[in-house]
């Protein structure tokens, strides 16, 4: 399939620069992947009704850090921007760099008088490994100085750090939040539990392949980046029994969506461990676990769009985009959501 094929007519103006408040007060698109049919909904709390205690929602968990630094270039003093992506190793981390033709292997680049990197290999999508060299903790002077990686459509600056996190955010390694998350409250959340609906959650930390472009024409031509995810045993056994029963299994973001396909074997059963994925998903993949899907609306030809025209099929997908832009929904990360369900 060409990458044009996912293509669709975003104004700029739809572009969410900043999140509603409350979280659940955006918008919701109902989107019924058998049919195409859509219906709309004015609050995403609203979810709760579309909800029965037959369904699981799976959660990521992954934390966003604030992993965007500034720093010079020792001898030069040039600034540079880096952006850490995966740790690969005692104190490195796999990392964008911009200006990166000007940090070569050797170049050490210095944060403050408590951190400083040098560049000691490059990888294969152009970013480099920096090994890191700190007095104290590292962790704790990453929360000092670093920024929240926002990402490049949004121009304005977010107030409040927690806004782009998650209210159940727990395991710290992302470089981007998992933005379908986003809508939920503790308040909706203690609600759908209250009313039999299954929590469960996986950690998926999101690394390069959200900031990526498709550079090729035949998207199976196109290489996902790696990114580390693990489902523990408590979590594989309960999805596992709830769809032995029946239950509907609905993902909360495409992240959870590539955690559960990359863990589940060929029969659909989900294996606890953890490792490294570079699944890539898009129509004519037979999805082994997820049923259901609440999602953000993605970039066009986006991987994540490629995604969800597995689930429903691009047509009923590029459809329903084509219907929230004419109703002026708010799109990407800060935006409104969809329900992809069954």
């Amino acid at each position: 399939m060409n990458v044009k094929d996912f293509d669709y007519n975003l104004p700029e103006e739809l572009i969410a620069q900043h999140p509603v408040e409350p979280r659940d007060t955006s918008r919701l698109l109902l989107l019924d992947k058998n049919t195409g049919v859509c219906e709309h909904k004015a609050h995403f709390y609203d979810i709760f009704d579309e909800l029965t205690a037959n369904d699981v929602l799976v959660f990521n968990d992954t934390k966003v850090i604030p992993a965007r630094l500034f720093g010079h270039r020792e001898g030069s003093g040039g600034k540079v921007e880096v952006l850490l992506l995966t740790p690969c190793g005692e104190n490195k981390w796999e990392c964008l760099v911009k200006p990166g033709k000007k940090c070569p292997i050797g170049q050490v680049i210095v944060f403050n008088e408590k951190l400083c990197g040098k560049v000691v290999d490059k990888t294969s999508f152009g970013g480099r490994i920096i090994e890191f060299t700190c007095e104290g903790i590292f962790d704790d002077i990453i929360q000092e100085i670093g920024e929240m990686p926002l990402p490049p459509y949004i121009h304005e600056t977010l107030a409040d750090k927690d806004r782009y996190q998650t209210v159940y955010a727990r395991e710290k390694g992302s470089a981007a939040a998992p933005t379908a998350g986003l809508h939920f409250t503790l308040e909706l959340l203690e609600k759908l539990k209250a009313k039999g609906v299954t929590l469960a959650f996986v950690t998926l930390h999101v690394g390069l392949g959200t900031f990526r472009p498709v550079y090729v024409d035949n998207i199976e031509d196109h290489e996902m980046h790696s990114e580390f995810y693990v489902v523990n045993q408590e979590t594989a056994d309960l999805i596992n029994k709830a769809k032995a029963a029946g239950k509907r299994i609905i993902a909360v973001g495409t992240t959870s969506v590539r955690t559960l396909e990359s863990a589940a074997d060929e029969k659909g059963i989900l294996q606890a461990g953890h490792n490294w994925t570079q699944i890539f998903i898009y129509p004519g993949y037979t999805y082994k676990l997820v049923d259901s899907l609440i999602t953000n609306f993605h970039l066009p030809q986006s991987t994540l769009l490629m995604l969800i025209s597995a689930l429903a099929s691009r047509e009923y997908c590029l459809a329903a985009y084509e219907e929230a832009v004419a109703k002026k929904y708010r799109f990407f990360s800060f935006g409104d959501a969809m329900f992809i369900h069954s």
